[in-house]
């Protein structure tokens, strides 16, 4: 590992199991945003499933998930209603990727602000608290995880 990017993670499940979920599953968007945002578990899978449900379902769509009440099987980030969720929750989101910049911020305390961060990277969401990674596993890569954006409380 490169000490230089010695990176700080610690196991969080966000509540899953509290909550009664078993198993391992596709649900690092609900673990992130329960995480970050310091809500229940349940409410979080709640109102990602029904988002779920009820966006509209194109041929981009993923057959697994579309149309289904679950956040089981990933969230669609992407989506109007998921961006809507995130603003209704006070949260903004701040890009730090940008066509033909390349790589500019890794997944690493000394790269990212301080604070509670929902952080995107490539095919996952983790969430950073004031520099330490909580989630059910590493996903920092020993610091070499490109990181594409954000998701930060706004400020008042």
């Amino acid at each position: 590992m490169n000490t230089k990017n010695t990176v700080s993670w610690t196991f969080n499940d966000g509540g899953r199991k509290a909550a009664g979920f078993v198993g391992r599953t596709g649900d690092c968007v609900c673990r992130a945003v329960a995480i970050a945002t310091e809500q229940p578990y349940q409410v979080v899978y709640d109102r990602l499933a029904h988002g779920n449900a009820t966006q509209r379902v194109t041929k981009h769509s993923r057959k697994r998930t579309a149309g289904k009440r679950t956040a089981s099987d990933g969230i669609s980030v992407r989506r109007k209603w998921f961006r809507d969720y995130m603003h209704s929750l006070g949260w903004e989101w701040v890009a730090s990727m940008h066509i033909g910049s390349g790589c500019t911020t890794h997944l690493i305390a000394r790269e990212m602000p301080s604070g509670r961060l929902i952080v995107a990277v490539s095919k996952h969401y983790t969430t950073m608290i004031d520099g330490v990674i909580h989630d059910t596993h590493d996903p920092s890569r020993d610091g070499t995880r490109c990181v594409y954006g954000y998701w930060r409380k706004r400020k008042a």
